[in-house]
């Protein structure tokens, strides 16, 4: 086997490999009987025909459908041969076979840029400080109100605190209904954010029984305008009825837990308070990330940038029904929408492993006793067996190295609090 390796780029490298007749014969004599066990030839048993008849009538086929299995195979010794330290999946990129010669290919494949840790210490970030208003309190509870309120059936809309059953109905241009563009029984909660302003306007002084005809223009997945022409007709009008705000209410939704409102009310504030001070804590984390970030250039792998860009994918997939994409879904449109945000992750990734090199991070048995007698707490498993499994575990021991990691470098900047503004 002969190896030549090439440099793209930084964090690029192409490797050529030759692979004599001799040395592929081996291959393909596991890749025939691989293929024996499925074959089936008149006058033998399915998988007993001999080899001598399975390379005579079908070796070439054999041969070459089995060249990428066994180039990677190859690769695979080159790698171990070469010490080529690849990261990310290659890329086989050509692939020459001349039968009972040689088989030559190439392939591409991302290696680790060279980083050069800088001052990732003793910079300045802020602190944006939030103060819980009584406004802020009051939609919480309103909030609450509303979750637990209750319907009741009237006959015409007479603000947005309404839930209206519709059907609707498609229209083409000429205002014709469209055969099996009908929905049935849809309901409609006119104080939504989300629901369309058109709607809203027809349907805020709607009856029961009554039709309305709407036709208005608004943007789709792509942010292309699409006309929508339908007819509504109203089934149903059920009204909200907010509980009363009082020590009754309190005592029903916390189930004994808060048994006045003045009570219930200072428990909220304190939970708002503690919202805003991990949400502020939080930002100053993300704030530390980007300083270091940006005090980095360096070239970031494709192949990394791959794997976030299909992780973010696999996420967007649990928007929709059954984790189907839309068909008009433009996947290359969302690689490139969120191809900057890949690439700060992929190199916040390398970064984070240079570092935790730096500062010597490890793991110990204290650590993992520590990180489980929190977590019994949360999840009421006993503190014993979790040890036994956090021991064992390497994503657990992967967050401990973070919060580790993410302690040093908060404690080694300056924080500056400044008050948010309004």
């Amino acid at each position: 086997m002969e190896i030549n390796v090439q440099t793209i780029s930084d964090v690029a490298r192409e490797v050529e490999i030759t692979v004599t007749a001799e040395e592929l014969e081996p291959h393909f004599e596991k890749a025939y009987q691989k293929y024996q066990k499925d074959i089936e030839i008149k006058g033998f048993r399915k998988g007993k025909a001999p080899i001598d008849i399975i390379k005579k009538l079908y070796g070439d086929l054999i041969e070459h459908d089995s060249l990428s299995e066994i180039a990677a195979e190859f690769y695979k010794k080159a790698v171990k041969e070469k010490e080529l330290k690849p990261i990310g999946e290659p890329t086989l990129v050509d692939l020459d076979y001349k039968k009972g010669e040689q088989l030559k290919f190439r392939i591409q494949y991302d290696v680790r840029p060279q980083i050069q840790l800088k001052d990732y210490k003793g910079f300045e970030v802020q602190k944006v400080i939030h103060t819980v208003t009584e406004e802020e309190l009051e939609n919480e509870l309103l909030r609450l109100r509303q979750i637990n309120a209750t319907l009741s059936e009237v006959d015409e809309v007479t603000d947005s605190e309404h839930v209206v059953t519709i059907d609707i109905q498609d229209l083409d241009e000429t205002g014709a209904p469209i055969i099996g563009k009908k929905s049935e029984n849809l309901k409609i909660y006119l104080a939504d954010e989300q629901l369309d302003q058109s709607i809203k306007d027809v349907l805020k002084h709607a009856k029961k029984g009554e039709e309305y005809k709407i036709k208005f223009d608004r943007k789709n997945a792509n942010g292309e305008t699409q006309t929508i022409n339908i007819q509504i007709k109203v089934n149903r009008i059920q009204k909200f009825i907010l509980p009363p705000e009082d020590d009754e209410f309190v005592a029903k939704i916390t189930k004994g837990k808060f048994k006045s409102l003045e009570e219930f009310r200072k428990h909220m504030r304190e939970e708002l308070n503690s919202y805003w001070k991990e949400k502020s804590e939080r930002q100053v984390i993300n704030s530390i990330i980007y300083e270091i970030i940006n005090k980095h250039d360096f070239q970031v792998p494709e192949s990394l940038i791959r794997n976030v860009l299909s992780a973010l994918l696999d996420d967007a997939k649990n928007e929709y029904p059954n984790r189907q994409l839309p068909e008009d879904f433009d996947i290359d449109k969302f690689n490139e929408e969120y191809r900057t945000y890949a690439i700060y992750q992929a190199k916040w990734a390398l970064l984070k492993e240079e570092l935790i090199k730096a500062e010597n991070i490890t793991v110990t048995d204290d650590d993992i006793e520590s990180f489980a007698e929190k977590e019994a707490e949360k999840i009421k498993i006993p503190k014993e067996r979790l040890i036994q499994y956090y021991k064992s575990s390497e994503q657990v021991k992967d967050r401990i190295i973070d919060e580790k990691l993410i302690k040093i470098l908060v404690d080694s900047v300056k924080i500056k609090e400044v008050p948010e503004k309004i």
